[in-house]
């Protein structure tokens, strides 16, 4: 059986941890690195859900997306048990439950979340949007479309409960995909020669200067845009590591519901 150890070296080997952000942290943050790892739940983030999952599951590692512990976001001030990221991480650490988490070096990596963004939607011969790699452009396999339908594309590729998005009035060809929230790459997206934009967490003035600045603007959700990345980590696992018990959350998905009327 592998180690811990090894399973984060596999991965750094697929998404080097050069590549992440100097804010970011990536890697083994939970856990034993010389525990042995028969059994591995795979998730966009690891949360107290999915930890009760791995833990039913007899998994030893969770393998997520999104760190669980001291990004810019998730600062660690207190292990409390009466806080929702205290009683996550000192159930991990009582369960002697490991996890490793790839976040912004996965984002940048060949093949990591916006390839598989990208080939998800359609967008062939993929090139970088940003000067680290964030975030991809390239074209349409099937040539230009009109916006509703490539919206309706998006919203069914990536399973969204909904989605928002802005008409500059042009058809959709050549798309830049920034799995996340990436609307601050806006501009490269637009210098690119992109007519459309595929990305999360856009905010009211993003959408209000799509259009004055010339490009469509589909906010497809954070979650739907990068839990693409999820199948790729299964499959670079099973080629290294064939005898370990691989699976996908089943408890983890978007969180985020949409109101419709009249249902």
């Amino acid at each position: 059986m592998p180690t811990v150890r090894e399973i984060e070296q596999s991965l750094f080997d697929f998404a080097p941890k050069e590549l992440a952000m100097d804010w970011d942290n990536v890697g083994l943050l939970v856990g034993d690195p010389d525990r042995e790892v028969s059994r591995v739940l795979v998730a966009l983030d690891i949360t107290e859900d999915v930890a009760a999952e791995a833990l039913e599951k007899h998994c030893q590692l969770i393998v997520a997306h999104h760190p669980v512990m001291n990004c810019k976001w998730l600062p660690v001030q207190t292990l409390r048990e009466d806080t929702p990221q205290g009683r996550l991480l000192r159930r991990m650490v009582r369960e002697d439950l490991a996890g490793i988490c790839m976040h912004t070096n996965l984002d940048a990596a060949m093949g990591g979340v916006n390839d598989a963004l990208a080939e998800a939607l359609g967008v062939v011969d993929p090139g970088p949007l940003t000067p680290d790699s964030i975030g991809r452009t390239g074209t349409l396999s099937c040539g230009p479309v009109p916006l509703g339908k490539f919206v309706k594309r998006v919203s069914a590729a990536l399973s969204c409960n909904g989605l928002r998005y802005a008409d500059a009035g042009k058809p959709v060809h050549r798309v830049a995909v920034g799995g996340g929230a990436c609307g601050e790459y806006m501009d490269l997206a637009i210098a690119a020669g992109c007519d459309t934009f595929v990305t999360a967490d856009l905010s009211y003035h993003q959408f209000l200067d799509a259009k004055p600045k010339g490009i469509n603007v589909i906010d497809a959700g954070h979650f739907p845009t990068e839990d693409v990345v999820c199948p790729v980590i299964l499959s670079e696992l099973r080629k290294l590591f064939p005898a370990l018990y691989l699976e996908k959350s089943a408890s983890h998905r978007e969180v985020i519901q949409y109101y419709v009327e009249g249902e």
